[in-house]
């Protein structure tokens, strides 16, 4: 369904909600770049909603079924990835807090006032900036396999780059499920690699859903230039737990310790096996750190 949320038509997926009177605590789930809400494994929404959980997913915008903007044009990747290495400022058509607000927009939009927010890679870092933006709307705050923006970070292997930054070889709907399989399987979780065939059927259910690589492309420059956060993180005095992936190709395990170092109080864990997706295996090995997490701060 639609709502509009910070001023944009958002597409959301509610989950759980519970009969009138006999509300669910929230869990808002934020999806990370280019990804939209069916990328949530079905098994982790199940395992909440029968935990008790309303659950809810949405589009972030420019991706997916939520609304594009590609009336700001679309960036140029390589001057944006120069510039943020060079430590200079980025200026990107939206940013990261946009994000954050349209997120905080959602739960107004569906009259919920506090919610345990769940992000992965860059939602991870939507749910921070939600963390900092609103902590009265926060119960708590989970960031998987994301980052807290430091500069000084490791970068990502370079092989994972250079796909990455590929394109599909043409235009059809074989050639970029193609493009996106090499790039899932470049990523993946080497502990748990997902059978090639239903990864290409999943790759498939969101192509035919949704193809908006501008809208990738947009979302790319907004984490470059969302400078400050990591300096920011300080401030967040909600219950925090981080999850990241031991062998991540894209965002290394010392992203993760980064962002927990800097959350006081945080906790961290680390998954072995896990890199930068949520194989069946993985989620697996997430669950039992995120169920009694949050229920510790329902």
């Amino acid at each position: 369904m639609k709502v509009r949320a910070n001023g944009i038509d958002i597409e959301v997926e509610d989950s759980g909600p519970g009969p009138v009177g006999a509300e669910r605590p929230v869990v808002l789930l934020i999806m990370g770049l280019g990804m939209q809400l069916v990328a949530w494994p079905p098994a982790v929404v199940q395992l909440l909603v029968d935990a008790g959980y309303r659950v809810i997913r949405f589009d972030n915008r420019d991706i997916g079924l939520s609304q594009h903007f590609d009336h700001l044009g679309t960036p140029n990747l390589l001057w944006a990835g120069l510039k943020h290495r060079l430590g200079w400022e980025v200026k990107a058509p939206y940013t990261l807090h946009d994000m954050a607000l349209d997120s905080i927009g959602v739960l107004d939009a569906l009259g919920v006032g506090k919610a345990h927010v769940v992000g992965v890679s860059m939602g991870g870092m939507i749910a921070q900036r939600v963390a900092l933006a609103a902590p009265d709307r926060v119960q708590s705050l989970t960031s998987i396999m994301s980052s807290s923006g430091a500069r000084d970070l490791p970068q990502a292997d370079p092989r994972v780059m250079k796909v990455l930054f590929s394109r599909p070889a043409d235009s059809s709907r074989d050639a970029i499920v193609a493009h996106y399989v090499r790039l899932y399987k470049a990523i993946g979780s080497p502990g748990f690699p997902t059978d090639e065939a239903e990864l290409r059927q999943r790759i498939a259910m969101g192509v035919d859903r949704s193809f908006h690589p501008s809208g990738t492309m947009r979302q790319m420059v907004a984490i470059a230039a969302d400078a400050t956060r990591a300096q920011e993180l300080a401030r967040i005095a909600k219950p925090t737990l981080v999850l990241h992936g031991e062998a991540d190709p894209l965002v290394p395990f010392a992203h993760g310790q980064d962002t927990a170092r800097r959350i006081p109080g945080a906790r961290f864990a680390g998954i072995a096996g896990m890199g930068h997706d949520l194989a069946a295996g993985v989620v697996e090995r997430l669950l039992p750190h995120m169920a009694p997490f949050l229920l510790a701060h329902r």
